[in-house]
């Protein structure tokens, strides 16, 4: 076994596994101005969301996902408001944001099937299945 290659580590090969994936998406998704992150982050905010909530759904931390909704916002696809309590801070897509999503689906699309057409569409089933088995078999938040 290779080290600079090969790891019995599973962390390690989800990353480097995902580094890779990220690399087709984000290539697909380029022409509409978006990485991976960003579509998924649109994606997950459909509707009026709390900041807190939206990390959760995608699995990151607040402070990460304030980082990555920087360009969002300043692209004017999502907007940051305050909820009914003062303290609440809700991430809303922008009807520009709604266009940017609607341009990008097809790309994620064909990213989608490149990898499905990589990797076979069973294997690709049964890796999903994993994931969601693994993801929720993980502690998550206060819980980690």
């Amino acid at each position: 076994m290779d080290p600079l290659t090969q790891s019995p580590c599973t962390c390690f090969r989800l990353r480097r596994a995902a580094r890779r994936l990220s690399q087709i998406y984000d290539a697909h998704l380029a022409p509409a101005g978006l990485s991976l992150n960003a579509y998924s982050i649109l994606r997950r905010a459909p509707a009026p969301r709390q900041l807190g909530d939206l990390a959760e759904a995608l699995g990151m931390d607040r402070t990460t996902l304030t980082r990555n909704l920087k360009p969002l916002l300043t692209a004017g696809w999502l907007e940051q408001r305050r909820g009914d309590d003062a303290r609440q801070r809700l991430i809303v897509i922008t009807a520009a944001g709604k266009a940017c999503l609607r341009r990008a689906r097809p790309l994620w699309q064909r990213a989608q099937q490149e990898v499905e057409t990589t990797f076979g569409p069973t294997p690709t089933a049964r890796l999903n299945a994993l994931l969601d088995q693994l993801d929720h078999a993980l502690p998550t938040g206060a819980d980690a």
